[in-house]
């Protein structure tokens, strides 16, 4: 079992090549939990896949990504994420996320995403 540094690294080198939905296959527990700040949360893989999709076919241009900040703990990863796209359902966004996850068995079992709207 590789360690959960070099996972993460992994997952994130995936987000900067744009190889979200790659990713999200890779990496992601089939009994998954996805939220965004304190909208409801989306439980399975399926139901996130099916958001993941469709962020990624609503880019209209991608200008850019990075990765400002990466704490790793006993099962837990904390992502600080820099963005700048356009959505066609969201429109210009410029922004710093917070992605926390919880891993387990080298999968993500838990992820909240915290940025301002």
């Amino acid at each position: 079992m590789l360690d959960l540094r070099t996972l993460v690294d992994e997952l994130n080198q995936m987000i900067l090549e744009g190889k979200i939905l790659e990713a999200f296959e890779k990496f992601y527990d089939e009994n998954v939990v996805m939220q965004d700040n304190d909208y409801p949360a989306r439980e399975g893989k399926d139901v996130s896949r099916q958001f993941e999709e469709a962020f990624v076919n609503g880019l209209t241009e991608f200008r850019g990504a990075k990765v400002v900040n990466t704490i790793i703990s006993d099962g837990i990863a904390v992502v600080e994420w820099w963005f700048d796209y356009t959505h066609k359902d969201y429109g210009v966004r410029n922004y710093t996320q917070v992605s926390v996850q919880r891993w387990k068995n080298g999968k993500i079992v838990e992820e909240k995403f915290y940025y301002n709207n």
